[in-house]
């Protein structure tokens, strides 16, 4: 009878790849439950980032920074399994948490009362900056991570971190066009599918390790 045993260094890598299971789910039910309660905002108009503004805008700075510092938890992880990609994944983690320290300006009419067209802050330009490195980090972190499962032969885990890739990157340059309505939602779509992506590639190394 063989006794299966778990090292410390295996139990903390298992641990920091947990963060990577819950980390997309967190940061999806948290934004679309605000979204879906908070008067004024329109899933099909106003990105998820306007949420940090008004008197509950400390729930998304709150879940931007966990999820964010959850991301770089699984990024060491990661890095202590895949190691290729996993910094551009801490990058991106990174760059949720400077989200949520530079917070996006009212716009587009949220909080109700917001006119349509507001001046970009010092911060907001951050936010968006931070998010647009963080977002491009993540977008290349796929493609490294579909040739390395390519290399070892996980055609399934290869092809849908590059799928990811692409969808991510697609939704990024309609949302960062600023045009609204099908650009929002397909952005929506995107964050969907990475998170899906995060949680699966987490999985899926939390079992090898």
């Amino acid at each position: 009878m063989t006794t299966l045993t778990c090292t410390p260094a295996a139990r903390t890598t298992k641990s920091l790849l947990g963060y990577g299971v819950l980390a997309g789910p967190l940061y999806v039910v948290v934004s679309l439950a605000q979204a879906l309660t908070r008067p004024g905002f329109d899933l099909r108009k106003h990105a998820w980032s306007l949420l940090e503004n008004g008197h509950l805008g400390w729930i998304q700075i709150a879940n931007f920074a966990v999820t964010g510092a959850m991301i770089i938890a699984a990024a060491v992880g990661l890095r202590r399994t895949v190691k290729k990609g996993a910094w551009l994944i801490g990058v991106y983690g990174a760059g949720m948490v400077g989200a949520a320290i530079f917070h996006a300006d009212p716009a587009q009419g949220f909080p109700v009362g917001t006119p349509e067209t507001t001046a970009v802050s010092w911060h907001g330009m951050l936010h968006f900056l931070i998010g647009g490195v963080g977002f491009l980090c993540l977008i290349v972190a796929c493609f490294v991570l579909g040739r390395h499962y390519a290399r070892r032969g996980e055609r399934g885990l290869a092809w849908f971190s590059r799928i990811t890739g692409v969808v991510f990157l697609a939704g990024f340059a309609g949302i960062a066009s600023g045009s609204h309505g099908p650009t929002t939602l397909g952005f929506v779509a995107a964050v969907l599918t990475v998170c899906a992506w995060l949680t699966t590639v987490s999985i899926h190394e939390y079992r090898n390790v």
